[in-house]
């Protein structure tokens, strides 16, 4: 079947990130991609500076009002990075909008390293987990699930106790399968605890020696569309991950705004096949 995605989210018109990521990724998996713009910033927020920030809250409805006139319906959504104020409308959007069957994806993009990310409120987390609740897949990062969950950020020094419980806890806002990025129990290592409700299994591969803007987004995307090709929860998970480390090894350093993912699309195309 060829299935059809909704993924909402910015559009950071430079630095390889949000849309101008997730659209040819999930299209090169070989799902037919939709998109519905959360704000149209000139860049993002990681560096760059004087960025123009426009939100497309007040577009929504009517785009909402005729996707149903034409009678659109889509099998899955995806969420990444939106505003403030969207939560309800994207509730209502992934009610009103679904195929039958159609499963959520939300990526909680707002935080990293510690800290939200620059324009989000102290109290915005508590509005994510409403989007959090009826997600079929949730994919936080460290920072994210612990300002999700209300509780202190542990970047390093934890155990697979700690891991554990917090995926636990993610469950527990009403996510049926969780992906916690981020996670490493070993300096050498980096990957994510996957977790379908009734076990956690880890992928890990070798810690990349940089960081990068928009690895998370390659991440969420790449998994989206290999799940939607009939990929097994840890099998997206993986291929995901495997893909931003490509991505990062294809990156000159110099090169510090994103990852140069578009040099692995082949190698995405050819895991999933």
């Amino acid at each position: 079947m060829y299935k059809r995605v909704l993924t909402i989210q910015d559009i950071s018109c430079f630095g390889q990130c949000s849309l101008t990521v997730a659209l040819p990724v999930i299209s090169a998996c070989g799902i037919e991609t939709v998109i519905l713009p959360s704000a149209v910033l000139s860049t993002h927020t990681g560096g760059f500076k004087n960025y123009t920030f426009r939100d497309l809250t007040d577009d929504i409805p009517a785009i909402q009002k005729s996707w149903l006139e034409n009678g659109l319906k889509f099998d899955a959504f995806y969420t990444g990075y939106v505003c403030e104020n969207q939560i309800q409308p994207i509730l209502d959007m992934m009610q009103e909008c679904s195929a039958e069957g159609a499963i959520r994806i939300v990526d909680p993009v707002m935080a990293d390293a510690g800290k939200l990310y620059p324009g989000f409120s102290a109290d915005f987390p508590q509005k994510m987990c409403r989007l959090c609740k009826g997600a079929d897949y949730l994919l936080p990062n460290l920072t994210e699930a612990a300002f999700l969950l209300g509780e202190e950020c542990k970047l390093e020094n934890y155990d697979q106790k700690y891991i554990e419980r917090m995926v636990e806890r993610l469950h527990s806002l009403g996510a049926k399968n969780v992906v916690l990025t981020g996670v490493s129990f070993d300096p050498g290592l980096l990957g994510c605890a996957v977790s379908d409700g009734s076990r956690i299994e880890y992928d890990f591969n070798v810690r990349q020696n940089r960081s990068s803007h928009g690895t998370g987004d390659v991440f969420a995307s790449v998994f989206a569309g290999a799940l939607l090709r009939g990929k097994s929860l840890l099998q997206a998970a993986a291929i995901a991950a495997d893909v931003v480390c490509l991505a990062i090894a294809a990156t000159p350093d110099e090169h510090w705004y994103g990852v140069c993912f578009e040099k692995v699309i082949p190698d995405l195309v050819k895991a999933l096949n």
